[in-house]
């Protein structure tokens, strides 16, 4: 099962289709419009829509009104079969590694494979252009696809995989999550009626010069795989506070 959130019609996830094509039937449940940044939000006060928008043997798309984690809800509810073997969200146009990650509604779509306990993994590539060469992708995700079906995923855990924007790739690091945040987030401008209206904008800084850390590694050209939890639990803080004596 498929679904990201760039929506049905975007370029990244129309060529992720075609590579899991070759895997099996595959089932596309995406937004009908972008839904970037909504990370693991639902819709609970109105309702959502789905529509099937095309369908030939071993692929069928359907388009949803909700958010990308509100895809992966109602097709495991009512529209995929049985319980599918994989959950994939991509391509993304746009990286998703350090503190993006949660921000992310493609991280939003296989955060709650995994909540359901489906093998889950996420791909994004570091361009944000709408008309970005995904092909350099295609091995590394039919590898990591593989392996992930013949082996699967520890109940919890869900991959998340960056790619450089880079014509070739110096190789694949299994990583951690880098330490970043963004600053100068907002551009401010006068509302013609009074006022300030706001524009997100922003940029990151690392603060990690760690090769192991997955920001690092695609800035220097490796292809990025995270392995994610769902269980946000600090276990090394919560022994310390055993003897705060609360």
């Amino acid at each position: 099962m498929v679904s990201n959130d760039d929506g049905y019609k975007a370029k990244g996830i129309n060529c992720l289709l075609q590579v899991l094509k070759d895997f099996g039937d595959v089932i596309a449940v995406a937004p009908h419009t972008g839904r970037s940044g909504k990370g693991c939000a639902i819709t609970s006060e109105v309702p959502i829509k789905t529509t099937l928008v095309s369908s030939e043997p071993g692929l069928e798309i359907h388009s949803c009104t909700g958010t990308p984690c509100d895809c992966i809800k109602i097709a495991c509810h009512a529209i995929v079969p049985r319980t599918p073997d994989l959950i994939v969200g991509g391509i993304n146009h746009g990286d998703n590694s350090a503190v993006n990650a949660h921000y992310s509604g493609t991280m939003g779509v296989v955060m709650e494979g995994c909540m359901k306990g489906i093998p889950s993994i996420a791909f994004s590539h570091c361009s944000h252009d709408a008309d970005a060469d995904f092909e350099p992708t295609y091995d590394v995700i039919r590898k990591v696809v593989a392996k992930v079906l013949e082996r699967g995923l520890p109940y919890g855990s869900c991959l998340n995989v960056n790619f450089p924007d880079v014509p070739e790739y110096k190789g694949v690091k299994v990583c951690r999550q880098a330490y970043g945040t963004w600053v100068n987030e907002w551009a401010a401008h006068d509302h013609p009626r009074g006022g300030k209206w706001w524009w997100l904008t922003g940029e990151f800084l690392i603060d990690d010069n760690d090769e192991q850390a997955d920001r690092v590694a695609l800035n220097n050209g490796y292809v990025a795989i995270t392995p994610t939890r769902i269980d946000l639990t600090d276990y090394k803080l919560l022994n310390e506070m055993q003897e705060w004596g609360i």
